[in-house]
């Protein structure tokens, strides 16, 4: 069987997706369920120079604590972000392996912009 992905709840999102298309509400849900699997993608829409690290920072701020989200607005209105975090969520539930997402990630986003400087994941 196919590994099933985990999404946080809908009710664990905050009030400013209220508006948003249901891709960018399941990609804020998967951030939030599986932060160490969208920590070791980078982004390529041009957001390190706001100081983000990984793909995971576009949805949740650096300094958050899994018990204490502290959402980042950034992702809402970037479709990059989302559509970097819709293909780790895809291919995470067809049981890829961290090293072949990332290795995806980047041949597919790497024309886009420059990556957040996001270290490789260990596997």
């Amino acid at each position: 069987g196919t590994p099933k992905v985990q999404l946080a709840p809908e009710s664990e999102l905050p009030t400013f997706l209220a508006t948003s298309a249901p891709k960018v509400r399941d990609a804020y849900r998967f951030a939030l369920a599986n932060p160490h699997t969208l920590e070791t993608v980078p982004c390529y829409c041009g957001c390190g120079a706001m100081g983000h690290t990984s793909n995971l920072a576009c949805f949740l701020q650096n300094d958050s604590q899994e018990n204490a989200p502290i959402f980042d607005q950034h992702a809402a209105g970037c479709g990059i972000c989302v559509d970097i975090a819709q293909d780790v969520m895809r291919m995470t539930g067809q049981g890829q392996s961290p090293s072949a997402i990332r290795q995806y990630v980047d041949a597919t986003y790497s024309s886009f912009g420059p990556a957040t400087d996001t270290p490789l994941p260990a596997n």
